[in-house]
């Protein structure tokens, strides 16, 4: 379990990787549903790295 903001933003950091990936061969493919749905999952995890106030406060 994550213990601090730093390391939670890590873990969203990587999931976004993992978006960037799977958008590159959606992208090769022409897969449009599936390109929807990862751009609703990039929404998600922008949402918490950005917001405001952080998730923790210290």
């Amino acid at each position: 379990m994550p213990t601090n903001e730093k390391e939670i933003n890590c873990y969203l950091f990587d999931q976004l990787t993992i978006l960037d990936d799977l958008q590159e061969v959606a992208e090769k493919e022409n897969a449009t549903e599936t390109l929807k749905l990862i751009s609703k999952k990039r929404k998600q995890v922008e949402r918490k790295l950005y917001q405001q106030p952080p998730l923790i406060n210290e």
